[in-house]
């Protein structure tokens, strides 16, 4: 009998800490994305030095709050999940388990702390909380067109960069001998190609030689060509996929979300779904 009251206290832990649908669930989510904008912004602001001398410590005091408050609630995710190396491998479980080492690391190394900011990560559970679910599988759809184009974009990138190494190659025998000049080296020019043909134009460098120029025009107009290739590449991977909207459905194994509505096993590890 008190076994089976531990299995329900700790089901409807469960419930709070990994579902976004019931009022506790939604109010511990919401509770928890507001102590992670706090906490980086109090971050933040200890980097900043006057607000560091004149409130040095109660930032201190903050910061180690909000990091006792994520490593219970850590902790209490590998309790809860019946499969915690499932969860602690997982992208949410890295970045919680980030979120909470750099306090602990300022010990031995002096300023870790400020990696804290990773914790802004951890706002990704905002869509699922606010029911924008379809938002996270717009970017998940995102990533598996980038993911599955990459092989293209690979050669792609690899062919400007023949192009840059060419270019800049040429920029050099160009503008080596001018008075004055920035093109010093072969590997200095490639950078210049390279900054003039994705057109950032960074000014720290620029051409002397008539034909300099005119091969600087040329790099850029180049650029403004070739820069929406990878765009369309992904593109075209992207409407090859179409999916359905997934749930806000918690696996009970390793907490993650995002299912298709008629899927009866988690993505991630397998385990039957409610």
């Amino acid at each position: 009998m008190e076994e089976k009251k531990v299995e329900t206290l700790k089901e409807r832990l469960w419930r709070i800490v990994f579902e976004a649908e019931t009022p506790l669930g939604k109010a511990f989510d919401v509770v928890l994305l507001w102590a992670i904008v706090i906490s980086v912004i109090a971050v933040s602001l200890e980097s900043v030095d006057s607000i560091r001398e004149k409130h040095g410590q109660a930032l201190k005091v903050a910061e180690w709050i909000f990091t006792i408050l994520f490593t219970v609630e850590y902790l209490l995710r590998i309790v809860l999940v019946r499969r915690p190396w499932r969860y602690m491998t997982s992208f949410f479980g890295i970045v919680d388990l980030l979120s909470c080492l750099p306090t602990y690391l300022a010990f031995i190394l002096p300023g870790a702390h400020s990696a804290m900011v990773i914790r802004v990560l951890r706002l990704l559970r905002m869509f699922r909380v606010l029911k924008m679910v379809g938002h996270v599988q717009g970017g998940e759809t995102i990533l598996r067109g980038l993911m599955q184009s990459r092989a293209k974009i690979f050669v792609f990138f690899f062919a400007v960069f023949l192009f840059s190494v060419l270019a800049g190659t040429l920029m050099y025998l160009v503008e080596s001998g001018a008075e004055g000049t920035h093109f010093t080296s072969i590997p200095i020019s490639i950078y210049y190609a390279i900054v003039s043909i994705t057109t950032v134009g960074y000014g720290d460098m620029v051409a002397i030689t008539t034909i300099g120029k005119i091969l600087t025009a040329f790099y850029v107009l180049t650029g403004y060509a070739i820069i929406a290739v990878p765009t369309g590449i992904v593109t075209s991977e992207l409407l090859k996929n179409r999916f359905g909207d997934p749930s806000s459905e918690a696996c009970p194994g390793c907490g993650a979300n995002g299912h298709l509505p008629d899927a009866k096993f988690c993505r991630k590890c397998g385990h039957k779904l409610h």
